[in-house]
Order: structure tokens, then C-alpha cells, then sequence
């Protein structure tokens, strides 16, 4: 394996935390003999545009600095390709690192542990989503899809000009609570028969956690080939008040409003729904999603039966 990698960076993840995370990362990389080079984008698109260069041009490997939405960036870059993906996780979320169970703000141990992957195992082999919209292009997830109440919630979130920060979602929860209303569904999952149900929300998990930690298909693994799909009834707001708390720990699984299958491909259609995947928008259901089993080996990731 060639000893030139690429820093694939979000200067502006965590408030600032992506670019001063590069220093620490690739100073570790360096003193480990690899030659680094950063990449910054103008835009999504021209970052993406440069990493994929990056890949096509024969890194060692994409190491992504910055939370969920920079590892969604390089998961487009690198699935399928052979090339692996190092995370130095110091975004806000961090879903996808904490799912592989890799560091988390801590720049220097992800760069410590990137180095002896990439001499060492050269990366666990894990499972990504992927999203296909007929002749569109394929999108790739490590986390969760999210569609019903919690994508409603972004949709409003990302459409709110004031507040700042994550307080416009906080604003956008309380407003979409407040027109909470079940979805009919229509979910396909394999080959099986098409089931017609109404739900709040229906969340397909690759890994396990979206939102900087809640837990919504805890049960999740990148390793087994298969989504955990969460499925939560309709269920009135006070209801709803009282479980949310719960997903963080993941104990809403067993509530009775609340069903999980597993299924290595779903089809979700229901009217007026965005789906989200790595806290990004795909696009208007109908959607099918289907695991790629080991389709980016992780640098440093733990598989979950020795954490």
C-alpha cells in the first residue's frame, strides 16, 4: 500500500473543531511515515469532487476530519473502490465513528489508530447502506435513514432561518409535535409482501444511533448484512414525550408502541415524506435501501463482539 494519504477536511465541523483537528492527526500520520495531503472543498460538491480524484488517483487511503456529514461525503468517495476510509471524528454527532467504535474528539488517538490499521489489518470490512432512485446515482449511508416525524423535523429545521445552531431544531421538534399526525406506509422488506401500515416514523439502521446519539435501532450492526428497522406506531404526543427520552439508551425497543424487523432491503413509500441518511436529505419517497456487506474497510473500527 502506497504510504500517501489524504486528509479529507470540514474546516467548519464542531464549531471549528474539523480544522484544528488536522494539525494534531497529521503530525501522528507523518511521524508514522505516511505523507499527508489535506483536501478542502469550496462547496459539498467540489469537496466530493476532490476526494473521488483523490481515490481515482491512488491514496493509500481518505481519512475523514469532521462528524457525519464529512463521513457521509467520503463514504460517496469511497465505497466500493477498495480504498479505505480513516475517520477523525470531531463533528457534533459522530454516529458512524461511535457505531465502529472509533474515538471520538480525541484527533491524536484516531490518528494513533489510523497509522497501525493502515500497517497492520489494513481495516475491518463493514456494511453501508445504499440508496438507489431508479437511473439517479446510488447514495451511501453508515448510520440511519430517517423518515416520518424525526425527517419532518429536519425538513422544518433546515427551512428555519432563526435560531442558530441546534436550537432551530429544538424549535422545528416542538413545532412538528405540535402537527404530529401518523403516516401511511406502504414497506416492502426483501421480497416479502408489501405491508400497509400507519407509523410515526420508520427508521432503517446500518449502525445503530442518528442525532449525536439516540439510539434508535440500538440492536444495529455494520457487520451482519442486515438494517434493524425501527418501527414506531402512531401514538399521541404524550406518549411520545415519554419514550423519547428512552432512545438514548435504547431502551424504547421494548415499548408496545414499537416494532423492529431485519431485512436486507426495504422499500419505504409514503406521501409528502423526505428520507434522511447520515443527517442528509435523499430525496422524496418511494425509497429502496439495501445493505452492501463489508463495502469500505474502516481503518481502526472494533467489530462489536470484542468492544
Amino acid at each position: 500500500m502506497t504510504s500517501d494519504i489524504t486528509l479529507f477536511v470540514n474546516p467548519t465541523a464542531g464549531r471549528g473543531r474539523g480544522v484544528r483537528a488536522v494539525a494534531p492527526a497529521a503530525r501522528v500520520l507523518r511521524d508514522a511515515g505516511f505523507s499527508v495531503r489535506t483536501v478542502l472543498g469550496t462547496d459539498a460538491a467540489d469537496a466530493l469532487a476532490r476526494a473521488r480524484a483523490a481515490v481515482a488517483g491512488g491514496t493509500g487511503a481518505l481519512i475523514a476530519v469532521g462528524g457525519d456529514g464529512m463521513c457521509s461525503l467520503a463514504l460517496q468517495a469511497v465505497a466500493g473502490t477498495g480504498t479505505p476510509l480513516g475517520v477523525v471524528a470531531v463533528g457534533t454527532g459522530n454516529d458512524f465513528a461511535r457505531a465502529a467504535g472509533l474515538p471520538v474528539r480525541d484527533p491524536v488517538a484516531a490518528g494513533r489508530l489510523i497509522a497501525r490499521s493502515l500497517k497492520g489489518d489494513g481495516g475491518l470490512p463493514v456494511d453501508l447502506g445504499r440508496v438507489g432512485r431508479g437511473d439517479a446515482e446510488s447514495t451511501w449511508f453508515g448510520t440511519v435513514l430517517a423518515s416520518g416525524f424525526d425527517s419532518r423535523v429536519n425538513d422544518r429545521g433546515n427551512r428555519l432561518r432563526f435560531p442558530a445552531g441546534r436550537l432551530r431544531y429544538d424549535v422545528a421538534l416542538l413545532a412538528e409535535l405540535a402537527a404530529l399526525r401518523p403516516v401511511p406506509y406502504r414497506i416492502t422488506l426483501d421480497d416479502g409482501p408489501a405491508l400497509d401500515v400507519e407509523a410515526t416514523l420508520v427508521a432503517v439502521g446500518n449502525g445503530g444511533s442518528y442525532g449525536g446519539g439516540m439510539r434508535i435501532c440500538a440492536g444495529a450492526r455494520l457487520d451482519d448484512g442486515r438494517f434493524d428497522i425501527t418501527v414506531v406506531a402512531p401514538c399521541s404526543r404524550a406518549t411520545l414525550l415519554r419514550v423519547f427520552p428512552q432512545v438514548y439508551r435504547g431502551t424504547h425497543l421494548g415499548h408496545p408502541k414499537v416494532t423492529v424487523h431485519r431485512a436486507a432491503r426495504i422499500t419505504l413509500a409514503a406521501p409528502g415524506l423526505t428520507g434522511w441518511a447520515d443527517g442528509e436529505p435523499l430525496g422524496p419517497l418511494p425509497l429502496t435501501a439495501e445493505t452492501v456487506p463489508g463495502a469500505v474497510r474502516l481503518l481502526g473500527a472494533v467489530a462489536p463482539d470484542h468492544r
